[in-house]
């Protein structure tokens, strides 16, 4: 099975472009597994849409076989591999997710998508390694837990956690961020770390720093504005203007290569 490996601000992925191989959980687990298999985050499969406003389809997985609605790390990296293979007229190209149809404008080393909007939820709270916090629920099309810490760097992010089940019954992104004041403005800069559903802690999330930028701004009393956030692999833009909130990232291919399974 020929593969290339890309990331997003060190959210990695497993990227197949075979039509024909037929994804099961187990089999998504044991290419994610970074000692028997490839190593990853997730998995993303070019598939042709079945729609009219778009050519591509982002199959997404989860490292642990499950399936989720949105990456917006992963759209950028499939979205870059789209742009590598021809697949690609202009500067930007739409993309069919299992959350609508997203559209991806290169610039550079950076790609911008348009997320749609956040939707705030209310508050809630989860439980991690026997301490409460609360936040802001966050839905980027997949559901979010943004909450504010004094110190991210201090969190035990393997520690077990718990959430409100009735709120998120499918599961959550879990997010934790703290101002970045030797940045400047407190509300325009987040450090951010994150559990994400299904694959654990990763060095980023992209939807996950939409639903912070769309939190920093609720928190500072505001309906748009940019938001900086940085994660352990790099650092992510998120604007939000009157009808949508944007992405901004990079996004690199780093090898090709073929496994038997």
């Amino acid at each position: 099975m020929r593969f290339v490996k890309g990331h997003g601000t060190g959210n990695d992925f497993v990227i197949l472009d075979d039509p024909s191989v037929e994804l099961t959980a187990d089999l998504v687990a044991r290419l994610c597994d970074r000692r028997f298999g490839i190593g990853g985050d997730g998995v993303l499969r070019v598939l042709p849409s079945t729609g009219p406003a778009a050519s591509w389809f982002m199959d997404y997985w989860n490292s642990d076989g499950s399936l989720s609605e949105m990456c917006g790390n992963g759209i950028r990296v499939f979205a870059r591999y789209l742009e590598s293979t021809g697949r690609v007229e202009g500067d930007s190209v739409a993309i069919d997710t299992r959350d609508g149809v997203k559209t991806a404008h290169f610039d550079g080393d950076q790609i911008r998508i348009d997320m749609g909007p956040a939707r705030h939820l209310g508050h809630s709270a989860a439980t991690l390694g026997g301490a409460d916090y609360t936040g802001r629920a966050i839905s980027m099309g997949n559901p979010h837990l943004v909450c504010s810490v004094t110190d991210v760097a201090k969190l035990d992010l393997s520690a077990p956690f718990d959430y409100d089940r009735a709120l998120f019954p499918h599961g959550v992104n879990l997010e934790f961020c703290q101002p970045d004041v030797a940045l400047g403005e407190p509300s325009a800069y987040r450090r951010m770390r994150v559990i994400e559903r299904g694959s654990g802690e990763t060095l980023s999330c992209g939807t996950g720093a939409c639903a912070v930028g769309a939190a920093a701004l609720a928190e500072a009393g505001l309906h748009t504005g940019t938001v900086k956030v940085d994660v352990p692999g790099g650092r992510l833009t998120i604007t939000i203007d009157e009808s949508t909130c944007w992405l901004t990232g990079p996004a690199v291919l780093t090898f090709t290569g073929e496994i038997t399974l």
